[in-house]
């Protein structure tokens, strides 16, 4: 057993029942993790670390073990941020990221609390997605009613579960894997809101991280519901970027030939669902999309420059103007899936779980003209992205956060990852928090829109850069700066 906390020592003393990933015949993922040598287990944790006799939470991690035992390193565990993201999934993909390393590491990937296979905070809502404040006060006003119902719903529906779903819990619950696992330190790849976790860890458990990287890390002062309004002008660019992309392959997509077209086309067609929602779909998959959920559809996109994903935004763009024509559209099958998860009750748990996190993190101001204010502010220069970064959330009638947040205070020897023109977490983010841990090392990938490199990108320069780290645990003498491809 590793170092364990005290009064939690059941917990940090459990053994793991190692079985396969596959839950049923229609089980994709729990295929593909056996597919590359995977195995399963369930880990028990306190639902209230202050009360350890009291009610659990059950996690589902998988592990890809070691195979050079000889030369084993140890524990690299894996979080894939949201929040609210599955994690299960991923040693797969950062097995292959690895290469020759890959053999001197079992790879763990926890689902977190009340995520994906470790139980759900279910609200029973009608959708998961966000919502952009829309046009008008009378719009806004509507969000407001929304949002409040929202979090009275997940009151009556989810009851306490919520109020521990915070940032601190999970760390703890990082922990508590670690100790399961025999480990005395744990190495740590953070995506995201994976990298803000790791962040916490590295606070709450000095001393038991080993080599540790964080991808895309936000500044911890963003951390719950000032998460989305601190990327409106990295967003503005992106979109700026996407558009001028889009441009040039008028004859592909139709969107305009200039960036200045494509953009006034898109805002035409935001106009349009404002006075007449757009109808996308047919029978079960229809869907009516106003100007407070197209503009979603807009910013998801944007997470990625790869052509892949500036293409299938580009094809949604292109659906949307015709529908806004009032001509019937058919989305493909992956944007039908996307609408599903956004604007439909199957995204119920994954939005439960995203405000859970972001709400116990935080607390987020009450009085509704904060947010007017604040919209108004970002439609000014941002008439996209303003109404929907800014937007009031359900945070606004949560319940009040059991923890503060966590202060930055310890240095830690880290490796962050941050590409310039990151849209969700701006690298200005990735040099605040390298100012606060003097001793990481910051590694820049220049000229990319991008959110998430390492195994992601396909760029060299990074990934070769982090599986030095991680094989030696040597940090770089300097921060390293990539370029993109």
């Amino acid at each position: 057993m590793g170092a364990a906390v005290h009064g939690l020592e059941r917990y940090y003393g459990q053994r793991l029942d190692w079985h396969g990933c596959v839950l049923g015949p229609d089980d994709r993922e729990g295929a593909a993790l056996e597919q590359a040598g995977a195995r399963c287990a369930e880990v028990t944790v306190p639902l209230d670390y202050g009360d350890p006799g009291g009610r659990t939470v059950t996690l589902a991690l998988s592990r890809i073990k070691a195979t050079d035992t000889r030369h084993r390193i140890g524990v690299l565990l894996l979080n894939d941020g949201g929040p609210g993201a599955p994690t299960i999934g991923a040693p797969p993909r950062v097995h292959t990221a690895l290469k020759e390393t890959a053999a001197r590491f079992d790879i763990v990937a926890p689902d977190p609390r009340f995520v994906g296979r470790s139980g759900q905070v279910d609200c029973g809502w009608p959708f998961g997605g966000l919502f952009s404040a829309g046009s008008s006060r009378a719009s806004f006003e509507r969000q407001v009613a929304l949002h409040r119902d929202l979090a009275a719903r997940c009151r009556a529906t989810a009851g306490d579960l919520p109020a521990y779903a915070g940032t601190r819990d999970a760390a703890r619950d990082v922990d508590v894997v670690r100790g399961v696992l025999g480990e005395r330190r744990i190495s740590f790849i953070g995506l995201s809101y994976g990298a803000y976790l790791g962040t916490v860890y590295t606070q709450m458990f000095p001393g038991r991280f080993d080599r540790m990287v964080l991808d895309g890390a936000p500044d911890p002062h963003h951390s719950g519901p000032t998460l989305l309004p601190n990327q409106l002008p990295e967003q503005e660019r992106a979109f700026v970027d996407w558009a001028n992309w889009a441009a040039q392959r008028h004859d592909i997509y139709g969107l305009g030939r200039t960036g200045e077209e494509v953009t006034a086309g898109i805002l035409r067609t935001v106009e349009t669902a404002a006075a007449r929602p757009l109808v996308v779909g047919t029978g079960d998959d229809t869907f009516r999309l106003d100007d407070t959920r197209v503009p979603v559809l807009l910013f998801l996109g944007l997470a990625s420059d790869l052509d892949a994903q500036r293409s299938a935004l580009a094809e949604q763009m292109a659906m949307l103007a015709e529908a806004a024509t009032g001509r019937p559209v058919t989305p493909s099958v992956p944007t039908t899936a996307l609408l599903r998860l956004l604007f439909g009750p199957q995204g119920s748990p994954n939005g439960s779980a995203t405000q859970a996190v972001l709400c116990a993190d935080r607390a987020a101001p009450r009085d509704p003209e904060y947010y007017r204010r604040r919209i108004e502010r970002g439609r000014a220069e941002h008439p996209l992205f303003g109404p929907l970064l800014g937007n009031i959330s359900p945070c606004a009638f949560w319940d009040a956060p059991r923890e503060a947040p966590t202060e930055v205070r310890l240095d830690a020897r880290v490796l962050i990852l941050s590409a310039t023109g990151d849209p969700r977490t701006p690298y200005r983010d990735g040099i605040a928090l390298h100012r606060m841990l003097p001793g990481s090392r910051l590694l820049t990938l220049q000229g990319a829109d991008q959110h998430g490199l390492y195994g992601l990108y396909g760029n060299a320069c990074v990934d070769d850069a982090v599986n030095a780290y991680l094989a030696d645990g040597r940090l770089p003498d300097t921060d390293p700066v990539c370029t993109r491809r």
